[in-house]
């Protein structure tokens, strides 16, 4: 079948597209953004054409999917409504990929990308598609299993069919699309209960996981002593992060992970349960732990001359919070700059106070404007990224223009945030130094 993703560029769509391409389709794809993105490297290597132009031939043939990114009123969607081919939502391709394989879904508010992550690295021996929210997406024929990051967004995951879910987190989010957190976790219950095929893996301290009535079998971790797995002797250091996991009384191992954070441990544990599932024994997950890369955009390092640039995808206050806590644990003695890039109006609307208190944790914190795409100005009088910038007690504005506000930072840890793209401040942040 012939496919054509328009907005192929975006991480999600660039992984659709990948796996569409693994399956045997015809792919192609359509996007404004004319830079080099993280993102194409596997559309380079499956040579998928990306088209800049309105020219690719929209036939009866074809079946068209596109990004949230792109409004009704876009030239190219206008050109799809007026052509003879197929559209097909992207979350509705994606469901239908989840029924072709025994699929973990890692759904939450907080770490999916790097639960997923170590899924796909803990069971590569055993043959594993994947499909993961950084851009990252595989698929061999041979291979029984998926793990697919399961977003909520505009409720994607509701068009998935799971074996196994996992469940990180639950948190209000997505506030254009979510009433309230109660019709967020009435969603995820749905999910959870309806979607999923088997069983559920659960972040049992999560007071918001506990208020759902499951349905299923449901296994729980977390370090309170109601869980089915309890998280022990936890030691957060700069070399990464230590704990040993319990089912009762029973230690099943110790296990180290280069990854820095409470909430990290907590992800890899719910990645080391669903290797349970498939048969791995602590030791050989323990072996294959020390090794993990974490996924693009996740806490990625960059020293130039001495000094330490990290790219983070964080946008939600709780993972921006979490997020400086796991720099402070890796640099301690190092002073904390951050450089958050704030990426719709709502989002800034509902959780502005919240943001605040999260960038205090840094000694220094820089806000740019807010940049989005798929929210229009007008509907959101007054909100800018001055909501935040007013409660910060060392706070100021800063753009690509004016990045030589960094210029002293010598000795510092300065850290880039937002699920909108800060390649360009963090470009021009290097061009600087």
């Amino acid at each position: 079948m012939k496919y054509y993703c328009i907005g192929i560029k975006g991480s999600g769509m660039s992984t659709l597209a990948q796996m569409l391409k693994d399956l045997g389709h015809d792919v192609s794809g359509y996007d404004e953004e004319k830079e080099v993105k993280f993102t194409q490297k596997g559309l380079e290597e499956r040579k998928i054409p990306i088209y800049y132009d309105h020219s690719f031939p929209l036939e009866e043939d074809v079946i068209v999917t596109a990004s949230k990114a792109f409004l009704e009123t876009h030239p190219e969607m206008i050109r799809v409504r007026k052509s003879k081919a197929t559209f097909k939502a992207y979350h509705t391709i994606v469901g239908e990929i989840t029924k072709q394989f025994t699929t973990y879904a890692v759904c939450g508010t907080h770490g999916k990308t790097t639960t997923t992550s170590l899924l796909k690295h803990l069971l590569k021996k055993k043959g594993c598609n994947y499909f993961i929210g950084d851009g990252q997406g595989k698929i061999e024929k041979n291979n029984s299993l998926l793990v697919l990051e399961a977003d909520e967004f505009n409720r994607h995951f509701l068009a998935y069919s799971p074996e196994v879910s996992i469940v990180t987190c639950i948190e209000l989010e997505h506030t254009e699309i979510y009433s309230d957190l109660e019709d967020m976790i009435a969603t995820f219950s749905t999910f959870l209960n309806q979607n999923t095929k088997r069983k559920v893996i659960a972040f049992g301290d999560d007071e918001n996981i506990r208020k759902i009535a499951f349905q299923k079998p449901v296994i729980f971790y977390g370090e309170n002593q109601d869980n089915t797995y309890q998280v022990k002797e936890i030691v957060l250091n700069e070399t990464g992060s230590t704990f040993s996991l319990y089912q009762q009384e029973n230690c099943l191992g110790t296990f180290h992970i280069p990854l820095y954070g409470k909430h990290m441990v907590m992800n890899a544990t719910a990645a080391i349960l669903a290797c349970f599932e498939e048969g791995l024994t602590p030791l050989e997950i323990q072996q294959m732990l020390p090794s993990f890369q974490n996924a693009k955009r996740r806490f990625q390092e960059t020293i130039i001359k001495g000094h330490i640039i990290l790219d983070d995808y964080a946008h939600h206050p709780t993972e921006i919070k979490v997020t400086l806590e796991a720099i402070r644990q890796k640099y301690p003695k190092k002073r904390l700059v951050v450089v958050f890039r704030p990426n719709t109006y709502s989002r800034t609307k509902a959780f502005y106070k919240e943001f605040q208190a999260a960038l205090n944790v840094a000694d220094k914190a820089f806000v740019t404007p807010i940049l989005c795409d798929r929210e229009d100005v007008k509907d959101y009088p007054n909100v800018t990224s001055a909501l935040i910038l007013n409660g910060l007690k060392n706070g100021e504005e800063i753009t690509e223009e004016s990045i030589d506000k960094l210029k002293n930072e010598t000795d510092s840890v300065v850290a880039f945030m937002g699920c909108a793209t800060v390649s360009h401040l963090i470009d021009a942040y290097k061009k600087l130094l």
